[in-house]
């Protein structure tokens, strides 16, 4: 089992910058892929960036360039570094582990509100 919990959101003007952090605890050793999604009000969950075990990353194309999805030395932490925020990315950001033990399980962290506004 996986316990994820989120950080670095909050109210940020066009153009600026977020950090988003999302610690892993529990055996992460399984872990497949870390991926970052997200949620707007009144819209499905979108798949925003995703990290792979080997450390394979890619990126939904309308954050390609601006967002980047990292992790620590110890793969126990990943981050999504926001550049030149704009407000179609305000949304709730939520962690996801996909693990595989026999089978893949998903994990989700609480969320963490970004807000893009003047």
């Amino acid at each position: 089992q996986v316990q994820l919990v989120e950080s670095g959101g909050g109210l940020v003007q066009p153009g600026g910058t977020l950090r988003l952090s999302c610690a892993a605890s529990g055996s992460f050793a399984s872990i497949s892929a870390m991926n970052w999604y997200r949620q707007a009000p009144g819209k499905q969950r979108d798949l925003v960036a995703t990290i792979t075990n080997g450390g394979l990353t890619n990126y939904v194309d309308s954050v390609r360039g601006r967002f980047t999805i990292s992790r620590d030395s110890g793969k126990n932490t990943v981050y999504l570094q926001m550049n030149s925020l704009q407000p179609e990315d305000t949304a709730v950001y939520v962690c996801n582990a996909l693990v595989f033990r026999s089978a893949y399980f998903n994990y989700w962290g609480q969320g963490t509100q970004v807000t893009v506004s003047s």
